[in-house]
């Protein structure tokens, strides 16, 4: 197969304006939820999308609605899911709250099946308050070999993780009898995300303000996934050539191999638009010391990686 004939997705990887992407693999699928990408009183609802080879996308909308939410008021984002015991648990941002006097904070939904309908699993937030001054938003769940869960949180420079009990919709407590601790790595903002590669947890944030070009993703590495989390340093930035406001991000690892990506979102070149924000989707290599490589961004995208369906 010659160049021309090889299928890529292409950079975005769908349509729309859409942020904050989420990426996980449900089901013989690749699934992407991002945040529905515009004005926080317009950020209503979230959708997804799914693919089996990583080119073709199908949107599946309004997954989970403000209607969906009694106590959220406005501006749903970061959605970041996870599977457990045969339900899709679904933890998001909304209100976007600058004070414990207001209602709002992190929320989790569940669903019986990939693409929803979630529905509201407590009636009010998981995490309704400021610990040690982090802004209760950008959740991100990782799933421990062990069995055991975390949820990674945090805006305003400080970063949190707490650990959720098994029925994954409340909050457990450390062997110390904490509920929360801070983890905060330099240069930190917003938008965490983890994963275990080779018995290394790699915790990855977002540096720089979303709403410009200088948004970018940086990483540590540990051997505990509550840290400590020293700051090698950062692997996706603004490209001249390609696009500015590469940030808050997700990533896919191919089963039983270890090939993987990175999913995040862009702003394109010459955009003012705080809001235009597209996902993309480019592969994310590391060297034989297990640092991640700068990631480089494309406008091509990755090329068709069909995904094996498990047998059973």
């Amino acid at each position: 197969m010659n160049e021309e004939q090889i299928k890529r997705s292409g950079n975005p990887v769908f349509p729309g304006w859409y942020a904050d992407p989420e990426a996980r693999i449900f089901q013989d699928r690749y699934w992407i939820y991002p945040t529905y990408s515009a004005p926080y009183d317009e950020q209503t609802f979230f959708d997804a999308f799914y693919s089996t080879d990583l080119t073709e996308w199908t949107k599946v909308e309004r997954i989970l609605t403000m209607d969906d939410i009694a106590w959220a008021r406005r501006a749903l984002w970061a959605p970041s899911p996870i599977e457990r015991s045969g339900k899709f648990y679904y933890y998001f941002a909304a209100n976007d709250i600058q004070s414990d006097e207001e209602l709002g904070g992190i929320g989790v939904a569940v669903a019986d099946r990939p693409e929803g309908p979630y529905r509201d699993a407590l009636g009010k937030p998981l995490i309704d308050r400021f610990h040690f001054g982090a802004q209760p938003i950008d959740p991100h769940v990782f799933l421990d070999d062990d069995g055991s869960a975390y949820l990674y949180y945090g805006g305003w420079g400080h970063c949190n993780v707490a650990k959720l009990t098994e029925d994954m919709v409340h909050l457990d407590t450390f062997e110390d009898g904490t509920t929360f601790k801070e983890i905060t790595p330099d240069h930190y903002v917003e938008g965490p995300c983890m994963f275990k590669r080779n018995g290394i947890y790699y915790f990855m944030w977002a540096e720089g303000g979303w709403t410009g070009p200088d948004y970018s993703v940086a990483y540590a590495m540990s051997d505990s996934p509550i840290g400590p989390f020293k700051r090698v340093g950062k692997i996706l930035q603004q490209d001249p050539a390609i696009a500015t406001g590469a940030g808050h991000h997700g990533f896919l690892q191919i089963p039983g191999s270890d090939e993987w990506y990175i999913v995040y979102h862009r702003r394109p070149l010459n955009e003012t638009d705080a809001n235009h924000r597209v996902v993309c989707m480019d592969r994310m290599l590391f060297d034989e010391e297990g640092r991640i490589q700068p990631v480089q961004m494309t406008h091509e995208g990755v090329t068709a990686r069909p995904l094996q369906r498990a047998e059973g």
